[in-house]
């Protein structure tokens, strides 16, 4: 299988088919493997018959001990290598599924970090949820038809041959029995991929619904919105299950066929053969024989339309699996290169112009206003921003998210040792600049609290963490990555008044010559800042020290002093 750090390839998304087609490409020998195996098992069946009727005719009807012996043993063997078959080819085929799902899953998850910051504005977190959910199992599944479906139709084409020696009339009706089974279900596939498709679509804004809920239901709750939004869930959920319902329903009628049909087929063969017996045709081995030529065909007939259904729902799977991985980053452009020294980010929507090498704090009375600079500068949003003079837009992102980095104070925090976390990608760091970051951070006692220091597992989001160790935690992670230009959206926001201040002075320690935006209205932080942008709407209204601010621009007094004066708080508004 796919190992964990192995290059999935390029997958083919040109279209649902052949991107499953890629996946049985993506290993060949496995693939070819489990096709033979498929083939053997499902036509060494089909043997047994054949073996059944020469030990009729030539040990049971003489009386022949010895032949009906060597016969008998020979089934035996037939059934024995049967099962051994079955095995190997269960087994090959369950390697096969697994590679499919987990290569289906890393090129998932590669569109998703190569989508960025793009990827909430193109598809709904329901979808993708939804797609590592329930279609990377079903397409894994749909690969089956490698092994079984391969062997299905080899195992027709042999019982045919066999019966053809026996009775052409009889190989013509198998001959002409799937193409009636094909007439009659192939209906029901069509409209199985359609009810599969809404029931899909569907069941990804339900779950895109309930992701909503997660994150916003103390929200909701505060607002009075908690009934109105659940009885949303609960339409969409009906609609959901009445979905499903249909979906069911054309299932439950292609497996009753799929059960009905080989039966039906087996007593029709059975009759005509019967008859031929007492016409004086064929033997009554041969009678067994066909018998049992077509009771193993139920399998291969049954197979086919299992998997004539698990890859109409492996096409629907595909289908927005490939959708997903057309998509292409809204701001992936850029056709020049980034200064090749320290320069100027300015923003004009604001009027924040940020000098290299220096500390530089934007006070908003609302916190949204500096987000909205933040990702201007930082290139997640569109905007007339520019670096060194050139657009910001105009420049390769692969560069600006080199050297831009933008360390939001609600990032995610991964599950994994406290070290794994705060290292991510970076393995060039060693113990003594992580020692600096945590330092920096004020994150020591985090380290010296946890049972195993920094080899301490940490829960998805830092849920064994406070809202204050998380808030350290991500700016170690911004700090260790030692960018030239750091964003930084309330990294102070959720701790105490001393830790704070000893995190504002040793942040601009460690970041000394190097470009540093810092959103914050606490004073502790911008009194450390070499200029503050004070703004009012999303506008710088006024710049200068943080002691500057304070004796002349009131507004700005009245915002980071928490004065509770009306006629400043006025002011502000």
């Amino acid at each position: 299988m796919i190992d964990a750090y192995e290059d999935p390839g390029t997958p083919d998304s040109r279209s649902p088919a052949r991107y499953l087609w890629w996946l049985v490409r993506s290993q060949p020998g496995r693939s070819a493997a489990g096709a033979l195996l498929g083939v053997v098992s499902l036509a060494m069946p089909a043997v047994v018959p054949y073996l059944l009727a020469r030990a009729i005719d030539d040990g049971l009807e003489p009386g022949d001990r010895a032949a009906l012996l060597g016969w008998a043993a020979a089934v035996l063997v037939a059934g024995a290598l049967d099962a051994w078959l079955n095995i190997a080819r269960h087994r090959t085929m369950t390697r096969v599924r697994m590679d499919a799902n987990f290569r289906t899953v890393k090129v998932v998850v590669g569109q998703a970090v190569r989508l960025g910051a793009s990827l909430r504005r193109q598809v709904a977190a329901g979808e993708v949820v939804t797609i590592g959910v329930g279609d990377v199992q079903t397409v894994a599944t749909a690969l089956t038809v490698i092994g079984p479906g391969v062997g299905a139709v080899v195992a027709y084409a042999v019982v045919a041959a066999l019966l053809l020696a026996v009775s052409p009339l009889l190989a013509t009706v198998i001959l002409l029995g799937v193409p009636v089974i094909g007439v009659l279900v192939g209906p029901l596939m069509g409209r199985l991929q359609g009810t599969e498709t809404v029931y899909r679509e569907r069941q990804g804004t339900l779950t895109a619904r309930i992701g909503d809920l997660a994150g916003g239901l103390r929200v909701l709750g505060g607002l009075g919105g908690k009934e109105l939004v659940a009885e949303a869930f609960r339409r969409d959920s009906r609609r959901l299950r009445e979905e499903g319902y249909r979906v069911g329903a054309v299932t439950s009628w292609i497996q009753a066929l799929g059960l009905g049909l080989p039966t039906v087929f087996l007593a029709v063969v059975t009759w005509l053969a019967a008859r031929l017996v007492a016409q004086g045709e064929i033997t009554v081995g041969e009678l067994v024989s066909v018998y049992g030529y077509v009771a193993v065909l139920v399998v291969p007939v049954a197979y086919f339309l299992e998997f004539g259904q698990q890859v109409s729902r492996g096409l629907v799977a595909a289908r927005r699996v490939v959708r997903f991985l057309r998509l292409d980053p809204l701001d992936g452009g850029g056709a020049h290169d980034a200064p090749a020294e320290p320069s100027v980010l300015h923003d004009p929507a604001s009027g924040v112009r940020v000098l290299p090498g220096r500390l530089t704090a934007l006070a908003c009375e609302r916190p949204a206003d500096a987000a909205e600079v933040v990702d201007r500068l930082g290139r997640y949003t569109p905007s007339d921003a520019t670096w060194g003079g050139v657009r910001l837009d105009g420049i390769a992102l692969a560069q600006v998210r080199q050297r831009i980095l933008v360390a939001d104070h609600e990032a995610d925090l991964f599950a994994g040792t406290l070290r794994e976390v705060i290292l991510g990608r970076r393995t060039d760091a060693d113990d003594t600049a992580v020692a600096r970051a945590v330092h920096a951070a004020v994150a020591d006692d985090i380290v010296r609290g946890l049972p195993d220091g920094l080899d301490s597992r940490i829960d998805a989001q830092g849920r064994n963490l406070s809202g204050g160790q998380q808030q350290r935690v991500r700016l170690v992670r911004a700090l260790l990555a030692d960018p030239e230009v750091l964003l930084t959206v309330e990294p102070t926001s959720a701790l105490d008044a001393h830790t704070e201040a000893a995190v504002a002075e040793r942040m601009r320690g460690a970041r000394k010559g190097r470009t540093t935006v810092v959103t914050t209205t606490s004073p502790l932080v911008l009194d450390r800042a070499d200029t503050v942008y004070f703004l009012v709407d999303g506008k710088v209204a006024a710049s200068g020290t943080h002691e500057e601010l304070l004796a002349y621009v009131p507004g700005y007094r009245a915002l980071v002093a928490r004065d509770a004066d009306a006629d400043a708080a006025e002011v502000v508004r």
